[in-house]
């Protein structure tokens, strides 16, 4: 499926095209499922649980890119999509790339502090967007 502002981002290489492919799309989908059901896990550490959703929101998103004929290697990109893959407001995607911001700070300076809110807020919206992503893809 093409849609304008994938083709823009497409244009200037922040995106690339590639077929449809639905049983990558489904693999990245049940990923994104385990990962959450990690989230959710009460027996691992704050850090671990976020990394865990943030993961899953990742492969989610990434999926109904993947599902539109899309790829990107940058993940801020990935989710940013969401506004064209799934119509998601800037509300609920930049809340992901806030998600996004952390776990840069983790990967890069070895930071992360992440409260509990911030991680049942994450959990929340990543298992809307697994829901949105499955009903797209069936």
């Amino acid at each position: 499926m093409s849609l304008p502002a994938l083709e823009n981002l497409l244009r200037i290489g922040q995106l690339k095209a590639e077929p449809r492919n639905s049983k990558e799309a489904q693999r990245m989908l049940g990923m994104a499922q385990q990962r959450l059901a990690d989230a959710r896990q009460a027996n691992l550490s704050a850090q671990g649980r976020f990394s865990s959703a943030y993961s899953a929101a990742h492969s989610a998103a990434l999926a109904a890119l993947r599902w539109h004929g899309y790829r990107s290697e940058n993940r801020f990109t990935v989710f940013q999509c969401l506004a064209h893959t799934l119509n998601w407001s800037p509300a609920q995607w930049r809340v992901l790339d806030a998600a996004h911001q952390k776990r840069n700070l983790a990967e890069y300076e070895g930071y992360l502090e992440v409260e509990e809110s911030t991680i049942g807020e994450l959990i929340a919206l990543t298992e809307k967007l697994i829901a949105e992503v499955e009903n797209l893809t069936k």
